[in-house]
């Protein structure tokens, strides 16, 4: 049997475009004599719907699609997920399904059994977990088809109590099919490739497995779908971060022998392929085209800059600086310099008139106070009124700047710098903002050797650096991911060598910093642990304050 791998890039809701898309790659299947096309988990309705699962007609608008793609399955199969009601009288009321349309009609169902709801995923809110089994008889081959999670409990530590692969291999499949929804994270292609292979050493089966691509806020997926023999060996693996269609022969995997290419690209450029992907998925969806965004002549914004412009293009990209009387001349040049190696548009902007008017207009009830962090974050809010003015008038989304380890201790201004439509690199250390410019000029020199090699810098008062408030990066992302992304406590992190005041005074921050996080733009996400949807803390919490 021939079957065709679609790898799409979705948009939630958008039933018309879904639709289109689905049936144009499945006329493409059948054109290259493809038997069965397959596409990925929740792809009538996008992935993750949310809320929208709550609407009747949602639901009912899924179901239309539906009815248009299976009038369009004459001479092919496709397999293609959607959400469906649930019509037992027990439970949820929906499925999150995979169904098997042949001759005009959904011929199958399969309902996703293991619903995740750890980290970004809260599918067991909306979906009732499926209980009953069955392979799909189609062309000489009997279908193990699994939605995406069933798939991911194996190993010694398994997260649920049961396999669906487990019910399905008693009635003898010969081939196994999976369809997806996997966020990307720097990690996660590793870990996909090791859960398929483990499941292939198990049930000695070929598999299919179809993921998204593309960007839904700030989820990124990043393709990676893939084929793997009966052996393990990987048969061949689709594009990261575009979409992509392969075919296949179901026989041809049975004997194995392969020796197919995964990814090779760094974890950098990985991040620095999906914020990419992110900042031009997030514009196109939304209906927008230009950017604008304030350059400091650091390395945040300059990298944020060189991002955008690779994603929208640089004439749609607007730098705009926005110097004080605290920022160096060589600030303003770096910035310029940027901008220019880029061929994006520049203006400067000085904030000293606005920032006199707001100390004036506060000195009677400042008196002689002195200069202090007030003063600071009046300076970062009068470069926000002027950014989001812009924005307004001009109908340009506003990126934010910020880096992960400053969002993560709180080293930025509510309704200033913390300010946006998109925040890119919030979900980035600071040392990994080093790597990305690294890679970023790794051809030619894009962000001018200045803005890397200067100690970082907010320049709202002389001579300011941020290792006057904060640890040396280094050392601060270090003590951070593992209180972020491997849940370590104080006392773990300190027994790893870490001095114990220092541990204690970062860990404080984070917490004491959560109110802050909760009023920012989404993160595109990158990491296993991003601020945002997929991690819930509370703000008034007492634990390590």
């Amino acid at each position: 049997m021939k079957i065709a791998l679609c790898q799409i890039n979705y948009h939630i809701g958008n039933f018309e475009h879904n639709v289109a898309q689905i049936i144009m790659y499945l006329n493409k299947a059948r054109d290259n004599g493809a038997d069965l096309a397959v596409f990925a988990e929740l792809a009538i309705s996008g992935y993750p719907p949310r809320d929208f699962l709550d609407f009747n007609d949602f639901i009912n608008r899924c179901n239309r699609a539906v009815e248009l793609i299976a009038a369009e399955c004459k001479g092919i199969a496709a397999i293609v997920g959607a959400p469906v009601y649930n019509n037992t009288g027990k439970g949820k009321r929906l499925f999150n399904a995979a169904l098997f349309l042949h001759d005009g009609k959904v011929e199958h169902v399969e309902h996703k059994a293991l619903l995740p709801n750890y980290d970004i995923f809260d599918e067991y809110r909306y979906f009732e977990p499926g209980r009953d089994f069955h392979v799909i008889d189609y062309k000489q081959e009997r279908i193990a088809l699994t939605i995406c999670e069933d798939l991911w409990n194996v190993g010694t530590d398994p997260l649920y109590t049961f396999s669906p692969m487990e019910k399905l291999e008693l009635q003898c499949p010969t081939l196994m099919i999976n369809i997806a929804a996997s966020p990307f994270n720097a990690s996660q292609s590793a870990a996909r490739h090791a859960v398929l292979k483990e499941n292939v050493a198990l049930f000695k089966l070929p598999l299919l497995y179809v993921n998204h691509v593309g960007a839904q806020t700030e989820l990124l997926f990043d393709g990676g779908s893939s084929v793997l023999a009966a052996d393990g060996s990987l048969v061949a693996e689709l594009a990261y971060f575009e979409e992509d269609f392969l075919l296949v022969d179901s026989e041809s995997l049975k004997c194995g022998g392969f020796s197919g290419n995964s990814t090779d690209s760094s974890r950098i450029q990985l991040i620095h392929d999906a914020l990419v992907m992110g900042i031009r998925n997030y514009f196109a969806k939304l209906g927008f085209q230009k950017a604008v965004l304030g350059l400091s002549g650091g390395i945040d914004s300059a990298v944020v800059l060189v991002l955008a412009a690779r994603a929208l293009g640089p004439e749609n990209v607007w730098g705009v600086l926005l110097p004080s009387r605290f920022s160096t001349g060589h600030s303003v040049s770096d910035a310029i310099e940027l901008s220019e190696n880029l061929g994006t548009r520049h203006d400067v902007i000085s904030i000293e008139e606005p920032f006199s008017a707001i100390q004036n207009t506060l000195a009677p009830l400042f008196e002689n106070l002195p200069f202090g962090l007030a003063e600071e974050n009046m300076q970062a809010r009068a470069r926000a009124v002027i950014l989001m003015a812009l924005s307004n008038k001009f109908g340009h989304i506003l990126l934010n700047t910020s880096n992960k380890s400053e969002a993560a201790v709180g080293y930025g201004t509510l309704y200033g710098d913390m300010c946006g439509g998109l925040s890119v690199i919030g979900d980035v250390y600071k040392t990994d903002v080093f790597a990305l410019a690294h890679y970023i000029n790794k051809d030619r020199v894009v962000i001018p050797e200045n803005i890397i090699s200067k100690p970082p810098s907010a320049e709202l008062r002389p001579d300011q650096k941020d290792s006057d408030s904060l640890p040396e990066y280094d050392i601060l992302d270090e003590v951070l991911f593992h209180y972020i992304e491997e849940f370590k406590g104080p006392d773990e992190i300190v027994a790893m060598g870490f001095d114990k005041a220092l541990v204690s005074r970062i860990l404080r921050l984070v917490n004491l910093n959560e109110y802050k996080r909760h009023q920012t733009p989404p993160i595109l996400r990158v990491s296993a642990k991003a601020f945002g949807m997929g991690r819930r803390m509370p703000i008034v919490a007492k634990y390590l304050g």
